[in-house]
């Protein structure tokens, strides 16, 4: 895989992380976009966003969050909206079109030169976030959390026929699509404006496999891609089906090169 460097961080607010052993005297960006995607997430999105604004207003970033609600059937963009903070927006999907939708949706409406896209539940906590800056920082185009370089960093793990069906995953994206990356499915990951605009804008894949499209793409570009291992901690409340989302991940992965000849 060829790499290609972007080197930024000017700082709007002049503000230094100087506890973090990741960004220690680096100097904050341009925007930061935390993309959210939702789906009947009304319970547990207060919480989520409290956790993010408590942690980014804290470092001082100049940063917004976007919550995509993907169609939900409960109150997720009314929670969102009871929120009632100035960084905060939340954009309506007009029906349930799948997570891969919803994430493109939210990147490419963005304003951020650094855009992140995690999920609703923070199964990787925020403040991983500056592990994947970090990384930016120093060059890359794309940052993923990664689950599979230290399994010590997963503190709650998900039942096991789950994570043998992720692992089984993974070997068949390894043998169809590329090498190289250990955990494509991780829902924790970032991306410069350039590279953002570049990848999600040929983006076709809707479904859960829209990670492995996204990191396709990339990797057919020559963009760098860099893993972090991450903290993750399971949640029981997954969207996740494992019988028919998994059966329709499979089949995307075979669709994938077809639809980007």
């Amino acid at each position: 895989m060829s790499m290609i460097s972007t080197g930024f961080f000017t700082s709007f607010r002049m503000t230094i992380f100087n506890d973090s052993p990741f960004l220690k005297e680096t100097k904050l960006s341009k925007k930061l976009s935390v993309i959210i995607p939702a789906y009947n997430e009304g319970e547990r999105i207060g919480s989520s966003l409290k956790k993010a604004v408590d942690y980014l207003d804290n470092k001082g970033l100049d940063y917004e969050i976007i919550v995509v609600d993907d169609g939900s059937r409960d109150d997720t963009v009314q929670q969102t909206l009871n929120f009632k903070h100035s960084d905060i927006r939340a954009i309506k999907q007009p029906r349930n079109m799948g997570k891969g939708a919803a994430v493109r949706r939210g990147m490419l409406e963005a304003e951020g030169e650094i855009r992140i896209f995690t999920d609703a539940d923070f199964s990787t906590p925020i403040y991983e976030i500056e592990k994947l800056i970090s990384k930016i920082n120093s060059g890359a185009e794309i940052c993923i959390g990664s689950r599979a370089l230290d399994p010590s960093m997963i503190k709650e793990h998900q039942p096991f026929y789950r994570e043998f069906m992720g692992k089984t995953f993974n070997k068949i994206v390894q043998f169809l699509l590329f090498k190289g990356i250990s955990d494509t499915q991780c829902g924790f990951k970032g991306f410069t404006k350039k590279a953002t605009e570049s990848i999600f804008r040929k983006a076709k894949i809707d479904g859960f496999s829209f990670d492995v499209e996204i990191l396709y793409l990339a990797d057919q570009a020559g963009i760098k891609i860099e893993q972090v291992p991450v903290e993750w901690y399971n949640d029981n409340r997954s969207k996740v089906n494992p019988i028919k989302d998994s059966t329709m991940m499979i089949i995307e992965l075979f669709r994938i090169k077809g639809l980007h000849k």
